[in-house]
């Protein structure tokens, strides 16, 4: 192998391998094991600044009048001056040698957004809204539905169409939704993205007056609204629904023939195919046990049919999250 290493810094390793019928990866090998030369410590240029001038250009780059500036703004405003310390690139070494190359000016920072983890056991405990937009009768025209949704039954506590987006409209929906549902202080939180009617100081200032507990979503993560996303869905891709409205009345039309659909009718694959109004009022219980009395019925009258025993209806889920913990999600998956 001694041979072959010799021969390759010679000829080069192809006609040095093909030579002495070595394989290249051998020899490739072989190297890989030889023990690594320590690097040599480069030397010092003569034309390098001393300790004391790199000093002098630290404390201008600090000065008052630079603090904020970028090494190459300093190095041209001292050449206009009639100064030259060093060149732009000289600067940026030393700063590098100080673990100062970063942004020298004051940046605003983001803020630090929670992501939300709610829980609801129960009706009437989270509601999710939100606002989607309708088409008008001719472009850039819209109609705006606002939508308020029972993240546990999925039951569409309130909706309305207006012309405009604005908080005032949405409290007004929120208030009115809170006293139809009789929502005591204390009971409800109510979770929404952070769209302008949203985070409003006045829809803030009504949360508090009505004993209501606010959460937001994240900003630019659809996923933690969900629900309301999901029933949006739900509406767009619903048959008969026209691309464009011919009126607030024709939207308005629409949506009240809709959410009577949905909130009595739907069987929602999220509530073990129950209907939103059967669950928020309580009545999955008799609904489930009348399922399983027409299954054991079924059963009893074929029971070749069903190889895995008598059939269970679709359960109705304990509870529903946004934005699950890590362990609430792996139970839920043993469940399963």
């Amino acid at each position: 192998m001694a041979a072959t290493e010799n021969l390759s810094r010679a000829v080069g390793v192809t006609p040095a391998c093909e030579s002495m019928s070595v394989a290249r990866s051998t020899l490739y090998y072989q190297r890989s094991r030889e023990p690594k030369q320590e690097a040599r410590p480069r030397p010092k240029s003569g034309r390098a600044l001393n300790d004391g001038e790199k000093q002098k250009v630290l404390d201008e780059l600090h000065s008052d009048r630079f603090v904020d500036k970028s090494p190459g703004e300093v190095w041209a405003t001292l050449l206009d001056e009639g100064v030259y310390l060093c060149s732009e690139r000289t600067m940026y070494r030393i700063l590098a040698d100080n673990e100062e190359v970063k942004e020298r000016r004051n940046q605003l920072k983001h803020p630090e957004y929670r992501k939300p983890e709610l829980l609801a056991e129960g009706s009437n405990e989270v509601w999710s809204w939100d606002i989607t937009k309708l088409r008008g009768p001719i472009k850039w025209t819209y109609y705006y539905l606002y939508v308020i949704l029972d993240i546990f039954s999925r039951y569409v506590v309130g909706w309305m169409v207006a012309p405009r987006e604005t908080a005032g409209l949405a409290q007004k929906l929120i208030r009115e939704s809170c006293k139809k549902q009789a929502i005591d202080p204390g009971q409800l939180t109510i979770h929404a993205d952070r769209g302008s009617p949203m985070i409003a100081k006045t829809t803030a200032q009504l949360f508090v007056a009505l004993g209501i507990s606010k959460s937001h979503s994240r900003p630019h993560v659809s996923d933690d609204n969900p629900y309301s996303e999901s029933q949006f869905k739900t509406l767009k891709y619903r048959p008969g629904f026209p691309n464009r409205f011919g009126s607030l009345q024709d939207s308005v039309g629409f949506c009240r023939s809709f959410f009577t659909w949905y909130n009595t009718e739907h069987r929602h694959s999220g509530i073990g195919m129950l209907t939103p109004e059967v669950v928020h009022y309580g009545l999955a219980r008799e609904v489930i046990e009348s399922r399983k009395q027409v299954l054991e019925v079924a059963f009893e009258a074929h029971p070749e049919r069903f190889v895995r025993g008598v059939p269970l209806p679709p359960a109705l889920p304990q509870a529903a999250w946004i934005n699950p913990p890590v362990d609430a999600w792996q139970d839920r998956r043993k469940l399963q």
